[in-house]
């Protein structure tokens, strides 16, 4: 079979709209609000569709669109985030995805894009086109009955305090908070109006219905907002009337630690609520050692998140400081040519720029976008075969310069 990849007319996409849902295996029908939603906020150039030469179908989708990743340090670059992966499953295994993927990191390369990321469906698919695993996420679910958390507590104890807001203040004051957390923690992503609409019901696709959400703002003791949750509860009673509810984190902000600890104390002592499940967290949470008995808190999900994929290895290296002073040589390996090359960094001055010195280490471009925001180990990769030493000691160095005092984190599905 033979298909023809290009950018979208706005008239192909509910088609499109219907091969995405179809590789996702979601058989619902498209809707024409749906479509003039995404109309409203994609750029159907960097929309990819892949059409089947004898019937005309959509058998393939893939999107781009431009965002922000903060990076160690607190800088940004721009990057170009890929989503709505799908091949359909009469067309796979025929060089669809490889055919999208070139075009779009071409492209991408071009307008100058630094970075690509992506949220991976399955672990083996990317690391093939240069992307490695660069954030990890965890998520909870406490027992709140074994958490040792006193239920009687009366409010956050340091002069702040907890408010029930709704939808309109939610999506008021978000925004604000959301730009200062992603510029203290490296592995965010910016968030536009479109997901802040999605958030808090004021728009909401029909194919994936919106249900409604609490508010909880923490305020410090001088009134200034520090911290948001948005959450839902189920409504689970047994043959006893006894409430047995669990409460499901849909979104948690925390500028401060003292936000972060009043927001999780106050969702695990709301009244009829048996059970919390977190979300999507960082690895090193607060939440399960803030708890009286982090083993209330048993690990539901543990998993790869975000993959990030290096384009322009010069800009990326200088970008981000690093947590000791040493330089490095990079021997960097990349099968599509896009970063491929040899990289003197020299930490203690932020700079990388490309050299003819001999090389300390040689890795590919995938393995390079594992280490990039400091969350794997260098000496691991090397025990795992997919990086060399050239020197010795060289990724010991490595560790000392890539890796933070913090994990990352990418607070966000896109």
């Amino acid at each position: 079979m033979s298909a023809d990849i290009r950018p979208i007319a706005e008239s192909e996409l509910p088609e499109w709209m219907r091969a995405l849902d179809t590789g996702f295996l979601v058989p619902v029908p498209v809707h024409e609000p749906d479509v003039a939603m995404r109309s409203k906020y994609w750029d159907l150039a960097r929309t990819q569709g892949a059409f089947d030469s004898r019937t005309g179908r959509c058998v393939a989708t893939f999107r781009s669109f431009p965002q922000q990743l903060t990076v160690p340090g607190g800088a940004s670059v721009p990057s170009s985030a890929v989503t709505n992966v799908s091949v359909t499953a009469t067309h796979r295994r025929q060089g669809l995805l490889t055919r999208m993927m070139a075009a779009e990191l071409t492209a991408a390369k071009e307008r100058g894009d630094v970075v690509s990321t992506l949220i991976a469906a399955e672990y083996p698919i990317y690391g093939r086109y240069g992307y490695g695993a660069a954030t990890t996420i965890a998520e909870w679910e406490v027992d709140v009955a074994r958490s040792g958390l006193d239920p009687r507590g009366s409010g956050p104890g340091d002069g702040g305090r907890i408010d029930l807001v709704d939808a309109a203040e939610a999506r008021e004051t978000g925004p604000g908070l959301h730009e200062r957390l992603s510029a203290a923690v490296h592995g965010a992503v910016a968030r536009d109006d479109r997901k802040w609409n999605l958030l808090t019901g004021v728009e909401a696709p029909q194919d994936r219905p919106y249900k409604h959400r609490f508010f909880a703002v923490y305020r410090d003791a001088s009134g200034e907002p520090a911290g948001m949750a948005a959450y839902t509860a189920d409504d689970r009673w047994t043959d006893e009337k006894r409430p047995e509810n669990t409460l499901k984190v849909m979104d948690l902000i925390a500028v401060t630690p003292a936000a972060e600890r009043a927001l999780w104390r106050f969702l695990c002592s709301i009244d009829w609520v048996l059970k919390v499940r977190t979300g999507y967290r960082a690895p090193d949470d607060l939440l399960p050692l803030l708890l009286p008995d982090p083993r209330a808190a048993r690990l539901v999900t543990s998993a790869d998140f975000m993959w990030l994929r290096l384009l322009d290895v010069e800009r990326a290296l200088s970008a981000r400081t690093y947590a000791a002073p040493g330089v490095l040589v990079l021997e960097v390996e990349d099968a599509a040519g896009l970063a491929d090359g040899r990289y003197r960094l020299d930490a203690a001055a932020g700079t990388c720029a490309r050299t003819e010195d001999p090389a300390d280490l040689r890795l590919d471009v995938s393995a390079l976008g594992s280490l990039y925001l400091g969350d794997e180990s260098a000496v691991r990769l090397a025990a795992l075969g997919r990086l060399a030493e050239e020197r010795a000691g060289a990724a010991a160095l490595a560790d000392a310069v890539f890796r933070t005092a913090r994990r990352p984190w990418c607070p966000d599905v896109f």
